[in-house]
């Protein structure tokens, strides 16, 4: 199963010239790397990204990850991924930009995203 973190530019170009990185700025405040299933990825955008643009989206395979990945429950209940260690970019699976258009951020079509 593929998880999805939201990356703007310059954190995505950290990843790739450090080769790991222990996520954005909140990340490193809560101590492990948040990140969404591809359902619940539209709405992470759209709460935490309304108005960001030069955004990338990076998937990741959740089974990789090992014990490192845990499913905690959100304030709502929703279970998220959060990964306990750094991202390292050998676990990337893919990367592509996460254009917004009329508002609305543009993701992969047949991935099973909701916006």
């Amino acid at each position: 199963m593929l998880i999805y973190k939201i990356f703007r530019a310059g954190e995505w170009a950290m990843l790739r010239q450090n080769t790991h990185t222990t996520g954005a700025p909140i990340d490193v405040a809560d101590g492990y790397i948040h990140f969404s299933t591809a359902e619940q990825a539209g709405e992470t955008a759209a709460k935490y990204f309304a108005d960001v643009d030069d955004l990338f989206l990076i998937a990741v395979e959740a089974d990789s990850l090992g014990d490192d990945l845990k499913w905690e429950p959100s304030r709502g209940g929703a279970l998220f991924p959060h990964l306990y260690r750094r991202l390292e970019l050998g676990d990337v699976h893919w990367a592509q930009p996460l254009p917004i258009v009329d508002g609305v951020h543009q993701f992969p079509a047949g991935a099973g995203f909701e916006t």
